[in-house]
């Protein structure tokens, strides 16, 4: 057994997998006979990349190869109904509590006890809970940009963005979704770079219908309901938030909220002026990099 929070080395028990150029090809079936696609690259501890809501495993280093170069098993997958993944077989079956257990599941299948777990977005909640539920096979915590606030008062028509953006994408595919996606919040210097990354991204989805039901089913679902909880989590956490003047929709002082419930928790947040942590994948690459040795250190 590796030392006190050092991720594991993995197996393949389990799993399909194919050779490809930049790793090996993972498909993994759930418990719901849903079908996770995803690869796998470089040898060393684990550790496992979650994209956010309307993304795909590409979002998350943007194609960066630093952590594999940097002596680590990288692990990246389609959540369900997104990029290759096949959509679920129930239209609401889209919540954290199905997306922690296909992370468990990508674990078993790929003989994985523990990892460290980097996420963005939906992908940063899904790994609060999972480390919530399994603190033992997490070795760290790397929360990208995290948007959900526990103490937000939800209003009765809280949603309706969400629903806007379903419908738009359900109806008039891609530009459809642009057309229901609200610019005004997005800096005037920003929104053409904001809305290519979404047509490029969104265009990556095999099933687009299945994202619109993601898109009305995860902003309603609680990935844990309240800051104190976030007290329980022992593993190194690194929390890279945005600054609000290029990415508003993942505000600023909820990410300094997650690093301060957090005990220990790192805060990183790039320079006034310069683009988000989080869109920089070779920077964001090397912040996980840190994290890992943290985490072998701890």
């Amino acid at each position: 057994m590796p030392a006190r929070g050092q991720p594991e080395q993995g197996g393949r028990e389990g799993a399909r997998t194919g050779r490809r150029a930049d790793g090996e090809e993972l498909r993994v079936q759930t418990d719901d006979a849903v079908w996770l696609s995803g690869q796998r690259a470089g040898t060393g501890p684990a550790i496992v990349l979650l994209h956010g809501l309307t993304a795909t495993r590409r979002y998350i280093v943007m194609g960066s190869r630093a952590l594999e170069r940097g002596g680590l098993l990288v692990l990246a997958y389609d959540a369900r109904g997104h990029g290759r993944s096949s959509p679920a077989p129930d239209a609401n079956a889209y919540g954290y509590e199905r997306l922690t257990r296909d992370l468990e599941q990508l674990l078993d299948n790929a003989g994985i006890e523990r990892a460290v777990i980097a996420g963005a977005s939906m992908g940063a909640h899904t790994a609060v809970r999972f480390a919530l539920e399994r603190p033992a096979r997490v070795a760290a915590l790397g929360l990208i940009t995290p948007a959900y606030d526990p103490s937000a008062r939800r209003s009765p028509d809280a949603y309706a963005h969400w629903a806007a953006l379903a419908a738009g994408l359900r109806e008039g595919g891609v530009e459809g979704f642009l057309a229901a996606y609200d610019f005004d919040g997005v800096p005037a210097a920003w929104r053409e770079t904001v809305a290519q990354v979404m047509r490029q991204r969104l265009s990556a989805h095999e099933h687009p219908l299945a994202v619109a039901d993601a898109l009305e089913v995860v902003p309603r679902s609680r990935p844990f309901e309240s800051f104190e909880q976030l007290a329980q989590i022992a593993a190194p956490t690194l929390v890279i938030a945005s600054r609000d003047e290029a990415d508003p929709s993942h505000p600023l002082v909820v990410g300094e909220r997650y690093a301060q419930a957090i005990p220990g928790a790192q805060l990183l947040v790039e320079e006034p002026g310069s683009s988000p942590l989080a869109w920089q994948g070779g920077q964001l690459s090397n912040a996980l990099l840190e994290l890992t040795v943290r985490a072998s250190q701890a």
